[in-house]
């Protein structure tokens, strides 16, 4: 269905009551990641405020394809009410939210959402879209600790005033409220220098409140069947500025805070102005967002441990993000491409599949090598940047290629690279599949699983399921006092982890890997996989006796990873 029969469908009876249909709504999603994948780089390039880490067209990209793989996954369950499935979208946009621009993004999206679901049929769609615009505004406001004018946070609030006076007209229909609300976010993009002073000195507008208008851009779109802005033409009489100064980094972030803090906190509906004022004195950036049980927490601070014990007495903080600002900043430095290169050769013709793996040790990387694996060197500590990434997919020469990141924090750099990737050399028929996996063994099981004679879609469906089926765990030794989710720890203590979280603390390593073990395995399994790192010492041996004697029918294999931080990785199968 092309776009003008796709809006003629939608907009029948747009100013008649009868609801948003879930197709328009999963279709505005899709358009939206596709309009962010092309702006990605954009945004970040105009990215200063509040922190100039260059991700914020990243973030915001990640997290409508969060909340389009859940609208998708909710939509294949032929059970599924409209309810569900428009529920499924916000909390998928809430639990992939990355970033401040993301987190605020999975606010708003869910605000209008909800709306969209609240809608009774005696009410015109075009009321609706407005009232839930509206909604979005008051909501990402009330989301962020200290509201700050010239953001997106502005942007969607100008939109929201067009699209309520709009649909206050006789005869309005969705269509020219989304039109109106588009124009008038990119009328108010323009203005955003002119309210921030950090954005002048740049020379740019307010990427946040970029990303937002290629959104609503998308919106508009899906209604009216016309193709949306180009990203990289002007918006109006108002163009899209580069950043002229010499990297607005770290001259511009030097005397904020050193670290970003995520995280996902299980906890009741009333903690959240709370703790948004705890945090508030911790530090800036402030955002908690969500409800029914489960919020989305972010904030930038000089105590990363502070910001996330403020939340123990709410509820249970899990998956902890903590980005070094300085370090993340660099890493950009480093990647940026010079002004100007050599004209380059013909490209030769793309053939066949390959594998790239992140391997986080010298062992694991001959493990992924002799499985055909393209092997890009990461792990804790030296996580591959996108561009590296991007070089492994391009260089490979093949034309369909599957990332294991094998980290969660290298999920993201993946998924850049990818689609950044499938942008540059699509008209070579180049195709990128990333298997979300978070850890080294998952990706050895979905390697394991690998079969080029399949076809492309197969063969990552096969390996996406194997991956997420693979129970994992790992052992460490705490460099530092900490809260964790088993409790505090102190410098030296043994630290067992399970599906990323810190869930044991002990004093030796040895019996902290057995807990871990017994855990992994307490809902069954046929195969145990141990990868022993740099200075493990016996605990595979003692990890492999233990299954033998307590759980004599599972078979063991044990792998020389190389890996560090990690003495010994666990998996179940």
């Amino acid at each position: 269905m092309d776009e003008g029969t796709t809006a003629a469908a939608a907009g029948a009876g747009a100013g008649a009551g009868g609801g948003i249909a879930l197709d328009t709504v999963a279709r505005f999603v899709d358009i939206a990641v596709d309009a962010l994948a092309q702006a990605r780089e954009e945004i970040d390039a105009l990215n200063v405020y509040p922190v100039p880490d260059g991700d914020t067209g990243t973030n915001m990209y990640l997290t409508v394809v969060a909340a389009r793989d859940a609208i998708r996954d909710a939509q294949a369950d032929p059970s599924a009410e409209r309810g569900a499935i428009l529920t499924g979208l916000a909390r998928g946009a809430l639990l992939g939210a990355r970033g401040n621009s993301g987190v605020i993004l999975s606010e708003m999206l869910g605000a209008v959402v909800r709306r969209i679901a609240a809608a009774t049929r005696e009410e015109h769609n075009a009321t609706v879209i407005a009232d839930a615009l509206r909604q979005a505004s008051i909501a990402s406001y009330a989301a962020v600790g200290e509201p700050v004018e010239g953001t997106m946070l502005t942007v969607l609030r100008a939109a929201a005033d067009a699209a309520a006076v709009r649909a206050d007209k006789p005869g309005a229909r969705s269509s020219d409220v989304l039109a109106d609300a588009a124009a008038a976010a990119r009328e108010a993009l323009g203005h955003t220098p002119e309210q921030l002073a950090v954005l002048a000195q740049a020379g740019v507008v307010d990427a946040g409140g970029r990303g937002l208008s290629v959104i609503l851009d998308a919106a508009e779109t899906v209604l009216t069947g016309r193709r949306p802005i180009p990203v990289t033409a002007p918006l109006g009489s108002h163009a899209i500025p580069v950043p002229h100064v010499a990297t607005a980094g770290a001259d511009l972030c030097e005397d904020g805070p050193a670290y970003e803090v995520m995280y996902l906190l299980d906890a009741p509906d009333d903690v959240a102005p709370g703790l948004r004022a705890r945090l508030g004195e911790l530090g800036d950036s402030v955002v908690v967002v969500g409800g029914d049980g489960l919020w989305n927490v972010h904030v930038h601070t000089d105590d990363v441990g502070a910001a996330i014990e403020a939340a123990l007495e709410d509820g249970r903080p899990h998956r902890i993000r903590v980005t070094h600002f300085a370090e993340q900043i660099a890493r950009q430095e480093a990647q940026k491409a010079p002004a100007e290169t050599p004209a380059q050769p013909a490209l030769p013709a793309l053939a066949g599949r390959t594998v790239v793996a992140v391997a986080a040790g010298p062992g694991l990387a001959v493990l992924f090598e002799e499985a055909g694996a393209v092997v890009v060197p990461g792990g804790p500590g030296r996580r591959p940047s996108t561009g590296e990434l991007l070089e492994a997919i391009t260089a490979c020469g093949a034309k369909e290629v599957v990332v294991l990141p094998n980290d969660e924090p290298t999920v993201r750099a993946a998924l850049a690279a990818a689609s950044t990737a499938e942008a540059d050399h699509g008209a070579r028929g180049l195709r990128v599949a990333v298997i979300p996996t978070h850890a080294q063994v998952q990706g050895l099981a979905a390697l394991a699983v690998h079969e080029p004679g399949r076809a492309f879609d197969q063969d990552v469906t096969e390996m996406t399921a194997t991956a997420r089926h693979v129970r994992h765990g790992a052992v460490t030794i705490a460099a530092r006092q900490a809260m964790t989710m088993a409790g505090p720890c102190e410098p030296g203590d043994a630290l067992g982890v399970i599906a990323g979280d810190f869930a044991v603390v002990g004093d030796e390593l040895g019996s902290v890997a057995l807990v871990v073990l017994d855990r992994l395995l307490a809902a069954g399994g046929e195969l145990v996989t141990l990868v022993g790192g740099v200075d493990s010492g016996e605990l595979a041996d003692r990890a492999t006796a233990w299954v033998e004697e307590f759980h004599p029918h599972v078979d063991v294999v044990v792998y020389d990873g190389g890996q560090e931080r990690y003495p010994l990785l666990m998996s179940v199968e």
